[in-house]
């Protein structure tokens, strides 16, 4: 089939204005090094930490309404096998934003932290923090991959365009613009993506419900018609899955360096607060067009519209749903719109994605493990060349799997099951260390490890309770990962504890010590030390253990 060219010419206006938007933020980003010209790096990763309390409500909403979260909704409500009750997003962002602004937020903004993983190298050092950097940045790439995946179908369905040209395009717009202008260029054009976004999605839902090939949805959402309730059922023995998923969509969302980057750039304490609670709101709201659209979908008769029989599921193609819906349930220049709305999430969580994965590599590796000698304009083209390997990675995962919902399920799962109860405790609790760290990583690793994946179609080693063979495949439907967790946070506490007892009692001499856990006769640790930026741009020594030390700086 020949290329939608009016499609087509449409997306590529959007890139431009997007292009330019990101390239008039970079103007400010420059101004802002000139006033901090020592602080470069930081300015790229975090600005100038004075962003406007309507900036950040944007950029942390658009952030995590992209690709996955808009067309995986859309997916769990269509597919016969799940239904609105699985379509956890909504209320998983909700619960994440309520919880992050209540107890993360402010923690963390108060102690000027650049990046997520600063207050791990302060307590724990270079050498156990570097192990809680792989599973950030494998989360961030398979997130790329899911928004990326969710554009290239998207526009091979609307535009009878090659998925490959289309994410290859998109990934180079915001490779581009990130690589100019750091967290204002992904600040500022995600305000104009977040507007487009809901604009456009606006616009389609009222041609998609009005279709003469649908029925109503309110009857199909507790009757079966064309195929299973939409509305979907939730038994008991499901129950641990069900709890298991919301976890790791809510709770997992809280250990994304993204998260915390839109944090760290707020004005103060206080604004970083707002910047969730609303957010919080908005991005529920965002989520309802494609809850409808989803829905529209499990109420059509296929065989009246173009796409014909068999139905989008029967084929394989649920994971497209929604922009099969805007292609066949709505005029022409309805669904080029539509693929606008697409294009706008994408780009405003890949952007993110690529940029937090790059600051956690430019500052806590190459700066504070590799060359700590090195110059604040040699860390920004470090960062600026991880954007680059981190877009491009995704951009190649984004072909491994049709179904966006997979990839955003598993991205939060290797956050949620490794990084959650080792950040609780590093901001909570002063009494662990970096041994109860070690044992709390290989703990909860290990036991995610052996409960499989049948996603990934990997066999469980334990079989926990009500685990299911379920199309040649074992579903785990206990909830192993919070049971990880649980185990991770209790090994963390309890190895620490039993650390510190060992080695300031003298029960195990002082030089198998190699963490330092004792306090040095001297009263100092001989831990090294950092420099971090206050808001003023005065460096201040922060010693790197205890965290609670830094409270007081």
């Amino acid at each position: 089939m020949p290329v939608n060219i009016p499609g087509l010419i449409s997306v590529l206006v959007f890139y431009l204005v997007i292009l330019a938007v990101g390239i008039w933020a970079s103007r400010k980003s420059q101004i802002e090094e000139k006033k901090c010209p020592g602080n470069r790096s930081e300015i790229s990763m975090v600005g100038g930490r004075n962003m406007n309390i309507v900036t950040g409500i944007f950029t942390m909403t658009a952030t995590w309404v992209g690709g996955g979260y808009v067309i995986g909704t859309a997916e769990a409500v269509y597919v016969p096998t799940l239904g609105l009750i699985w379509a956890l997003g909504p209320l998983a962002y909700v619960i994440n934003f309520i919880v992050g602004g209540t107890f993360f937020a402010k923690p963390m903004r108060e102690k000027n932290f650049v990046t997520m993983m600063d207050p791990f190298q302060i307590k724990y050092g270079n050498a156990v923090s570097s192990l809680f950097l792989i599973p950030a940045f494998i989360g961030d790439l398979l997130w790329v991959a899911c928004i990326l995946g969710g554009l290239g179908g998207t526009m091979s369905v609307i535009l009878d365009m090659s998925s490959m040209h289309s994410v290859f395009i998109s990934t180079g717009v915001a490779i581009l613009y990130t690589l100019l202008g750091g967290l204002y260029s992904v600040a500022y054009t995600d305000v104009i993506q977040l507007i487009f976004m809901a604009i456009s999605l606006a616009v389609c839902v009222p041609f998609v419900l009005m279709n003469p090939a649908s029925s109503g949805i309110t009857f199909t959402a507790t009757h079966e018609l064309f195929q299973a309730p939409w509305l979907g059922k939730l038994e008991l023995r499901d129950l641990g899955k069900w709890i298991d998923d919301l976890l790791l969509l809510s709770i997992g969302g809280l250990c994304y360096q993204a998260f915390f980057q839109r944090i760290l750039a707020a004005a103060s304490p206080s604004h970083s607060q707002i910047m969730c609670y609303a957010a919080a709101v908005f991005s529920a709201s965002m989520g309802i067009p494609s809850v409808l659209i989803g829905a529209v979908a499990a109420s059509t008769d296929w065989n009246q519209t173009s796409y014909g029989l068999p139905t989008p599921f029967e084929k394989g193609e649920g994971g497209k749903i929604l922009p099969i819906a805007l292609q066949h349930l709505c005029p022409p220049f309805v669904s080029i719109i539509g693929i606008g709305a697409i294009a706008a999430a994408v780009m405003s969580s890949v952007d993110s994605a690529m940029l937090s994965s790059a600051s956690l590599f430019g500052r806590n590796i190459y700066k504070s493990i590799l060359r700590k000698q090195a110059s604040e304009n040699e860390v920004v083209w470090v960062i600026r060349a991880s954007v680059l390997v981190i877009g491009l990675s995704g951009m190649g995962l984004s072909f491994v799997s049709d179904s966006v919902y997979a990839f955003w399920l598993i991205s939060g799962d290797v956050i949620y099951t490794v990084i959650f109860a080792q950040l609780v405790c590093v901001l909570y609790f002063p009494s662990s260390n970096a041994y109860g760290a070690l044992a709390g990583f290989v703990m909860g690793s290990t036991l995610r490890f052996l409960g499989g994946d049948h996603i990934l179609k990997i066999t469980p080693i334990i079989h926990f309770p009500y685990c299911r063979l379920i199309d040649g495949v074992y579903v785990q439907y206990f909830p192993f990962r919070t049971l990880a967790v649980l185990v991770s946070f209790i090994t963390i506490l309890s190895v620490s504890c039993l650390a510190s007892l060992l080695f300031n009692r003298g029960l195990l001499s002082e030089k198998w010590d190699v963490f330092k856990v004792k306090p040095q006769t001297d009263g100092t640790n001989k831990r090294k030390t950092e420099e971090m930026c206050l808001d003023d741009g005065k460096p201040v020594a922060l010693e790197m253990s205890p965290l609670e030390r830094t409270v007081n700086k």
